[in-house]
C-alpha cells in the first residue's frame, strides 16, 4: 500500500508517497508560490494558491508512478502552516486572502485578546487575526460563515467536507488544548460565532474520501480516503518518531523550534511554551526561537561569504567547547525565547586576537543558538515535561555534523538524525496510513511503520563541564544585558 502525504507551507506545496513495505519514500514533487505584502507587518496569501500548488506537487510526485502503483494510493494526509486564517463565505468561497502566521498587523489585537484570557499571544495566533478583520474590514466580516485553517481549507477541497483536528486549532488562541473543545470565553471576547467554525474530528478519524473530480485531476483511485492531517510540526514529529515521552525534535532552520510528544499539556502562560496538541491524541509543547541558521551565516558574511561553511567547521571543530569563556547572545533579531522583542546579538568575553579566529567565532555563533534551545527544554521541565533521553535533529543544520555533536554534549543526549527531508509531508502520508489502516493508536502505528532513522550522535562526556559552564555563561550575560 502507498499512502500520499502533502504539506501546504509559506513557501510552496509538497507532496511525497510513502510505501508502507519498504517503509521509504519512493516519489516526491513540488510547487512554489509567493506571499502577498506590501506595507509593514502584511504576509498573507490567496488559499487558491495552496490548491494550485498542492495539486501541481501531487500530480508531479505521482507522475513517476506506474499505473499499477497509483491504483496502490489508499490514503492521503495533509500538513500545513498553523494559524493562518481562512474565511469563507456562505458558498463556501473565499471572502479574502489568508492572513499567515507571520502576518503581524494584529499586534494590537493580541494584546487586548491576551489581557483578557491571561495568557501572553503574539500575532501568529488566528484568534488575533480575527479580532483584526472584524476591526479593519467590517464589510468582509459581514460575509464571514466558516472559519477555517490552511490545510483544512486544501481538506476541504478534497473532500467538500468542512472538518479541523486539535493539533492545528491548538494555535488559534480560541482553543481548549485540555478537553479539546472550543474555548467558550475566548470566542465570547472575540466575538466568533461557535456556527462559523468546523467540526472537531480525531486523527484517527478520517475527513472523507475524495471527490470525483479530484480524483480525475489527480490520476487516483476514487477510494482515496482522507485523513485529518494536522500542523506542520505535529507531522513532522510523526515523521521524526517523536510518539512518546522523552523524545523530542530540533528544527534548525531560519528558525529553531524544540517540540515533542508530551502525555500531558503545557499550560505556561508567559507564552515561551506553547500549548499544542499532537497528531496522535496526546500534546506537543513547542519552544520557538527566531534566531538559528542565520546566527553562524552571518559570521560566514563577516569573514568572507567565499570561505564554505565546511571549511568553518573545521576550524570550529579545532576550537574547545566553551570557545575559552566567549558568549555569543544571538539576538540579531530580538528574541522570542527568551521573550526579549527588543534585544540585540552580543560577543562577550573576547580577549586579544581572538577576532582574527574565525572558527572561535563560527562554534561560538552555533553554541550561543544552541544554549537558547536548551533553555528551552529546561523550560518545559519546569512544567512537568517528561526528562529528554533523545532528540530527533532535522533542517539545514542538521547537515552540519559538529553542531549536532555540540546539540548531543550540551544536552547531555544522543542526537538521531532523520534522513528524510520533507518530514511534515511524511508525518502526514503516516497519520493517513493509520486511519486507512482503521488503527486505534498512531503512535503504535508510527513506531512499527515509520522509515528508519539516520545515524546517532553521542554525547561525549568530557566537554560536559566545559558545556555547563559555557551555558550557565550564556544565561548571566544575556540576563544582565538584557533582563
Amino acid at each position: 500500500m502507498l499512502y500520499l502525504g502533502v504539506d501546504i507551507g509559506t513557501q510552496g506545496a509538497k507532496a511525497v508517497v510513502f510505501d508502507l513495505k519498504a517503509k521509504r519514500v519512493v516519489a516526491r514533487g513540488a510547487k512554489q508560490y509567493g506571499l502577498l505584502t506590501g506595507r509593514p507587518g502584511l504576509a498573507e496569501q490567496d488559499p487558491k494558491d495552496w490548491i494550485s500548488g498542492g495539486r501541481s506537487a501531487i500530480q508531479d510526485a505521482v507522475s513517476g508512478l506506474q499505473d499499477e502503483e497509483r491504483e496502490r494510493i489508499c490514503a492521503i494526509g495533509v500538513s500545513g502552516q498553523q494559524h493562518g486564517l481562512v474565511v469563507l463565505d456562505e458558498n463556501k468561497e473565499v471572502v479574502r486572502p489568508a492572513k499567515l502566521w507571520c502576518d503581524t498587523e494584529s499586534s494590537r489585537e493580541a494584546e487586548e485578546l491576551g489581557e483578557a484570557l491571561g495568557w501572553k499571544l503574539g500575532p501568529a495566533f488566528t484568534g488575533t487575526k480575527v479580532m483584526w478583520l472584524k476591526r479593519n474590514e467590517p464589510e468582509n466580516w459581514q460575509r464571514v460563515r466558516h472559519v477555517l485553517m490552511p490545510k483544512d481549507y486544501f481538506n476541504y477541497w478534497l473532500t467538500g467536507e468542512i472538518a479541523t483536528e486539535a493539533s492545528d486549532q491548538s494555535g488559534s488562541a480560541f482553543f481548549d488544548p485540555v478537553n479539546k473543545t472550543w474555548d467558550e470565553r475566548a470566542l465570547e471576547f472575540i466575538g466568533l460565532p461557535a456556527a462559523y467554525l468546523p467540526k472537531l474530528v480525531a486523527p484517527i478519524e478520517k475527513v472523507g474520501t475524495i471527490r470525483e473530480a479530484v480524483a480525475e485531476a489527480l490520476r487516483l483511485p476514487a477510494s482515496v480516503v482522507v485523513s485529518p492531517g494536522g500542523g506542520d510540526n505535529a507531522c513532522s514529529a510523526l515523521a521524526a518518531g517523536a510518539v512518546a515521552d522523552g523524545t523530542m525534535v530540533m528544527s534548525l532552520g531560519t528558525s529553531g523550534t524544540l517540540f515533542g510528544y508530551s502525555s500531558k499539556p503545557v499550560l505556561d502562560k508567559t507564552g515561551m511554551i506553547c500549548p499544542f496538541c499532537d497528531a496522535t491524541g496526546a500534546y506537543l509543547p513547542l519552544v520557538c526561537t527566531l534566531n538559528c541558521t542565520e546566527v553562524p551565516e552571518d559570521v560566514r558574511a563577516m569573514i568572507d561569504e567565499k570561505v564554505t561553511r565546511e571549511e568553518l567547521t573545521k576550524l570550529a571543530s579545532e576550537v574547545p567547547a566553551g570557545c575559552s569563556g566567549v558568549s555569543y547572545i544571538p539576538y540579531l533579531r530580538g528574541e522570542r525565547t527568551p521573550n526579549l522583542p527588543g534585544a540585540a546579538g552580543a560577543i562577550v568575553g573576547l580577549r586579544y586576537g581572538m577576532l582574527k579566529n574565525a572558527g572561535l567565532l563560527y562554534r561560538a555563533a552555533i553554541e550561543g543558538v544552541t544554549f537558547s534551545l536548551l533553555a528551552g527544554v529546561n523550560a518545559m521541565k519546569n512544567f512537568g515535561v517528561s526528562d529528554l533521553k533523545e532528540l530527533r535533529v532535522v533542517g539545514g543544520g542538521a547537515a552540519n555534523a559538529l553542531w549536532c555533536q555540540i546539540i548531543a554534549s550540551s544536552f547531555g543526549v544522543p542526537v538521531k538524525l532523520i534522513e528524510e527531508s520533507e518530514t511534515a509531508a511524511l508525518g502526514a502520508a503516516l497519520q493517513a496510513g493509520a486511519v486507512h489502516g482503521g488503527e486505534g493508536d498512531i503512535a503504535r502505528f508510527v513506531s512499527e511503520h515509520g522509515p528508519p532513522t539516520g545515524g546517532t550522535i553521542q554525547p561525549e562526556s568530557k566537554d560536559a563541564r566545559l558545556y555547563g559552564e559555557a551555558y550557565e555563561r550564556h544565561l548571566a550575560v544575556g540576563g544582565r544585558l538584557f533582563g
